[in-house]
């Protein structure tokens, strides 16, 4: 996959489960995107959330045309835990999220993500 203007491929890999891919959409929240794009490769370790999981990233971005609710398959930036999420369900948030992105091959693997679980985004 390719990187232009608007989207960056990236790679989303789980210690011991596999690989999603997705992309930053930096239309959805431009400044989070790109605070994000100068973090990669992103590394943590995941929490349980609501229809998904989360890891912090320590970019600590303010709101950005920020929604509670979001579709299956959205990746969000979420201001008030400094924290990316990635969503396998749709959900309503506990607070405002950014939506940076989306997953766009085997979201499945991230319902199977157990708390803990090592995982890293990636330029792909």
């Amino acid at each position: 996959m390719s990187e232009d203007l608007s989207k960056t491929s990236v790679r989303i890999l789980v210690a011991g489960l596999g690989e999603a891919k997705g992309e930053f959409i930096r239309f959805y929240a431009p400044l989070t995107v790109e605070a994000l794009l100068r973090r990669l490769p992103l590394r943590g370790r995941v929490h349980p959330l609501g229809g998904g999981v989360s890891f912090i990233v320590g970019i600590r971005r303010g709101e950005e045309k920020s929604a509670r609710e979001v579709e299956a398959g959205t990746i969000a930036y979420w201001p008030m835990n400094d924290a990316v999420c990635l969503f396998h369900s749709d959900a309503w948030t506990f607070s405002p999220v950014n939506r940076v992105g989306r997953i766009t091959e085997n979201l499945e693997l991230i319902g199977r993500m157990s708390s803990g679980a090592r995982i890293s985004i990636e330029r792909a």
